[in-house]
């Protein structure tokens, strides 16, 4: 029994529960023959579990597999849906969707479901802010940290409600400089703050640049460990913000864009992102910056409550703690 436990909690701690599932416990164990039961992602991790117990009449019919090709889809409905790692209010955000965000539904628990994003991230989202089928269609950006969305092609009518930065919105007409938009509702916000996905740069010189304008939307923005938006905003949730502005889809943490990234070396260019470590971290990297081209750097720092511009070189906890560089600009 204390063995077969112990190569279920190793297993388990070879489980990175961000992209995976194994929640498996012991139902049974009667001579020689094991039942388990639990969860699990996908078959394959089902075939292991067989393989690791190769020597035992093995009983895996309670195991439920939460990946299927079937599975249903649904979309955010509000303008910010937050992600756990249980079903409920209680824990720390993992992450947050924004508007129009698709997922893939792979378990449900009273008003909860579990969630599986397009990169594979998994976790629990309140169903009630969600709906079956396909978001509107995607026109443009929202550029704002955060910004009121208005009855009336004016400042002063009624506030509809505030969308966040990187919101995917349906343009539906424009009126001077205001433009109505389609999103979880449908009112009025300033052109200049929407970026159309047509013009979207395409060179990687152009997103370089564009990186870096877009960057300064977001300073004094506070942190929030696992958020995405002008409410408030975690260093990783910030990169994968500014790449999704110039077009790229990067993974959501930041030892997930440290291990895809292409690694570069000095002289840094603007775009360019640095990785840094924390020491008693189980995670070898724990902060991840933006290049404004050489050392200088632009992030959302726990220390400092949000996003602003450092020197690596100039800060001594940045410096020492500094692992490598890497970048998804291609």
């Amino acid at each position: 029994m204390e063995n077969i436990q112990s190569t279920l909690d190793m297993l388990a701690s070879q489980s990175d529960r961000r992209t995976s599932v194994f929640d498996i416990e012991i139902e049974r164990l009667q001579n020689s023959s094991l039942t388990l039961s639990g969860r699990l992602l996908n078959e394959s991790q089902l075939e292991a579990l067989a393989r690791h117990f190769s020597n035992w009449k093995l009983d895996t019919a309670s195991i439920r597999i939460l990946l299927r090709g079937d599975s249903p889809r649904m979309h955010v409905v509000t303008n910010l849906a937050g992600v756990y790692e249980k079903p409920t209010f209680g824990m720390p955000l993992s992450s947050e969707l924004s508007y129009g965000t698709e997922v893939e539904i792979l378990d449900e628990q009273g008003k909860w479901v579990f969630t599986r994003q397009k990169d594979g991230y998994l976790g629990w989202a309140y169903k009630t802010y969600l709906a079956e089928g396909h978001a509107v269609q995607t026109t443009h950006l929202v550029l704002a940290p955060s910004h009121e969305l208005r009855a009336q092609p004016d400042a002063g009518s009624e506030i509809v409600t505030r969308l966040v930065c990187g919101t995917g919105v349906l343009m539906e007409e424009t009126r001077g400089e205001w433009a109505k938009v389609a999103a979880n509702k449908t009112g009025w916000i300033p052109e200049s703050l929407l970026r159309p996905v047509s013009d979207i740069p395409g060179s990687v010189d152009e997103k370089r640049q564009t990186l870096v304008k877009d960057s300064t939307r977001m300073i004094g923005v506070p942190y929030l460990w696992g958020g995405i938006s002008g409410n408030g905003i975690d260093c990783s949730g910030f990169a994968r913000l500014l790449h999704k502005w110039v077009g790229l889809d990067i993974p959501r943490d930041a030892d997930m864009q440290h291990a895809n990234a292409r690694p570069v070396e000095p002289p840094f260019e603007a775009g360019d992102l640095f990785f840094f470590r924390e020491s008693g971290s189980e995670r070898q990297i724990t902060h991840v910056g933006v290049s404004l081209g050489g050392w200088n750097m632009i992030h959302s720092s726990r220390g400092r409550n949000g996003v602003y511009i450092d020197d690596v070189q100039q800060r001594e906890p940045l410096r020492q703690n500094f692992v490598s560089a890497g970048s998804f600009l291609q």
